[in-house]
């Protein structure tokens, strides 16, 4: 059984929202939705999810080899209509299905960057 971390939404959802700063929106995007963190040890993370039955299987790779077999795979196999997504440290690469069998991906990642100042991440 796993040990029990508990969460502390109760002593943040006290604190009064003048102590936390402000940022933009673009800034909020870009940090949190485009500004994903995967370790140094890992070449790249596969999802592949299934359209009619909605599961999803998502595979983790250390080497760009075993991340290039496992698409060369999927990419190869009959399997039914599924949207596949690649992430490494550098993207995130969307093939829905319609395109996922050709060789031109749909790069659906966003710039929600700003042109106001670089935020100063907090934690880091």
């Amino acid at each position: 059984m796993k040990k029990y971390f508990p969460n502390k939404w109760a002593a943040y959802k006290k604190v009064p929202s003048e102590k936390f700063g402000t940022i933009s929106f673009g800034k909020f995007m870009a940090y949190r939705v485009g500004g994903y963190d995967i370790p140094d040890d890992v070449s790249c993370i596969i999802r592949q999810e299934d359209i009619i039955e909605g599961k999803i299987k998502e595979y983790v790779y250390k080497t760009d080899l075993g991340a290039k077999k496992r698409i060369d795979k999927i990419m190869n196999e009959d399997i039914g209509p599924s949207n596949i997504t690649i992430c490494d440290a550098h993207r995130i690469h969307y093939l829905p299905f319609n395109t996922a069998n050709t060789e031109e991906p749909f790069d659906d990642m966003q710039n929600y960057e700003d042109d106001e100042d670089e935020w100063d991440d907090p934690l880091f």
